[in-house]
């Protein structure tokens, strides 16, 4: 059922409002208009296109909280923080992550992506990796969006260590696990306080 212009512009106002990483491609499936029609629409609202909207939301959460990495050193763009708790950050692959003869992404910006982010997710000024379990589950593609997700499973403040658990998926299918084990220089092991 095609909408109204009025109509639609609202409602795309509304689901951009409520999920500001939503793709063009995703609004005009929603919309069952074309992806033309979306970024005429979004122009027509002032509504940015998707990276910005995402580095906007992301320099909004993060700036000043994120400790032991500066934004700009993250690979892939960081869009949820909660520090010692969970993260997500997203890389979409470009020509420069991929083989040029088989357009696969190289694994290791696949693990920076993991690692950067569980380095951010320490709250501390200070956080190295000191060990790291990973798996390759399948290969990610050049235009393919990898989400990283992390998680803290175990502080350990007297230890000066951190777990970080991170999955990374493209759409619902995972792609690339990662167990991060991270030393922090925790001040609070020195006083005998825990977070």
């Amino acid at each position: 059922m095609r909408r109204q212009k009025k109509e639609r512009q609202q409602l795309l106002k509304n689901t951009i409002r409520d999920n500001p990483f939503i793709t063009d491609e995703e609004l005009a499936e929603k919309f069952q208009v074309s992806i033309q029609t979306i970024r005429l629409d979004r122009l027509e609202l002032s509504i940015p296109e998707l990276r910005e909207r995402i580095k906007h939301v992301a320099v909004q959460q993060l700036e000043g909280n994120v400790k032991s990495l500066p934004l700009d050193e993250v690979v892939g763009e960081i869009i949820d923080m909660e520090l010692d708790v969970q993260g997500i950050s997203i890389l979409d692959i470009g020509i420069e992550h991929v083989f040029k003869r088989n357009n696969i992404a190289r694994g290791h910006h696949l693990f920076a992506q993991a690692n950067s982010l569980a380095v951010a997710l320490i709250d501390e000024e200070l956080a190295l990796t000191a060990k790291a379990t990973i798996q390759y589950v399948r290969p990610v593609k050049l235009a393919e969006r990898v989400v990283a997700k992390a998680r803290v499973s175990n502080i350990e403040n007297d230890k000066g260590r951190t777990v970080v658990e991170v999955r990374s998926f493209v759409e619902n299918e995972i792609v690339f696990t990662g167990k991060f084990e991270m030393y922090r220089s925790s001040k609070n092991s020195e006083d005998g306080s825990s977070k």
